[in-house]
């Protein structure tokens, strides 16, 4: 019986040891994969497929019975939406609606969250939790509970305000946006707090405790310390909030069945809903969808650009 050689030995301990490494190499890309096809299929697909149909247009030939052919028709589509002034009008309402809702949203989840890490609260834990179970609320369900409560005659608050001599309409044409701001406020203020209370844990406890012992208040930790240490996540809950508002679409299409003051157009979204769904035109559909991310996208890198230019300047 005759033995291997150690030259015979050590090309095949040196293969196994290559197919080994080969398959460590080769795992992060089999774990990624699932999320990658997801990604492609799901974000990235119906980008590609809006961004084609865009471009093109149904054009049917005699009495328009029957079904058309699709021809390329270049940027025609884009020059309808920026024609259409619903589309526009419905942009102008997100930005105001987006001017009012988002600072006052970020104020009371950046107050909550700095009084949570203060030493002034009992029982943060509940208190927490209690502001952010809205957020736990659809927004289709939190759209229909307000939706009860601003209703004159089912309402217990306008029976209230009633009784004090107060006859609110929050239904009403000039009223209905700031009710809708309202439930925004009410649904995700909870999750911008705890984004911003989870950030103010990464502070240092020593620069609080340095703060003390010099005669710091409690106001000035958190306006000289705090704030400009957290800055970052503010700046992120920002970011989100900016595209949770031109994104706006569940809540006013929900009210939309208790009032007639919310039109099918309200906001970019619904437009784009009922130009492609209840109109069938797909392709200026895609091309106001295009439109809408186009924006999303500029007002996301203005904001980015404006907070790096923000830490220069700090430096």
């Amino acid at each position: 019986m005759t033995s291997a050689s150690p030259a015979t030995v050590a090309p095949r301990s040196r293969r196994r040891r290559g197919a080994g490494s080969g398959g460590l190499r080769a795992a992060p890309y089999v774990f990624i994969a699932p999320f990658a096809a997801l990604f492609v299929v799901f974000l990235v697909l119906p980008i590609v497929i809006a961004v084609y149909k865009s471009f093109f247009a149904v054009q049917r030939s005699g009495l328009g019975f029957g079904g058309g052919e699709e021809a390329f028709v270049g940027f025609d589509n884009y020059v309808q939406a920026f024609g259409n002034s619903e589309f526009l009008r419905a942009f102008g309402r997100v930005l105001l609606f987006g001017v009012v809702q988002v600072p006052v949203m970020l104020l009371i989840a950046l107050a909550l969250a700095l009084l949570f890490d203060s030493a002034m609260v009992r029982g943060k834990k509940f208190f927490q939790l209690s502001v952010f179970l809205p957020y736990a609320v659809p927004s289709v369900v939190a759209a229909l509970i307000w939706g009860f409560l601003y209703q004159p005659k089912v309402s217990p608050i306008v029976s209230v305000l009633q009784d004090l001599g107060v006859d609110p309409q929050f239904l009403a044409p000039g009223t209905v946006m700031w009710s809708l701001v309202n439930v925004v406020i009410w649904s995700v203020t909870g999750v911008n707090m705890i984004i911003i209370f989870s950030s103010l844990q990464t502070v240092p406890r020593e620069m609080y405790e340095a703060a003390r012992i010099d005669g710091a208040s409690e106001l000035r930790l958190a306006l000289q310390i705090k704030i400009p240490m957290i800055m970052p996540a503010v700046l992120l809950t920002t970011l989100f909030s900016i595209i949770g508002t031109l994104q706006l679409f569940n809540e006013p299409m929900t009210l939309r069945s208790i009032t007639s003051n919310i039109s099918g157009s309200y906001t970019p979204n619904m437009a784009i809903y009922q130009t492609t769904t209840l109109g069938g035109n797909l392709n200026l559909g895609s091309a106001m969808a295009v439109l809408l991310g186009i924006v999303t996208m500029i007002l996301s890198i203005a904001l980015s650009a404006a907070s790096n230019r923000r830490k220069g300047g700090a430096r």
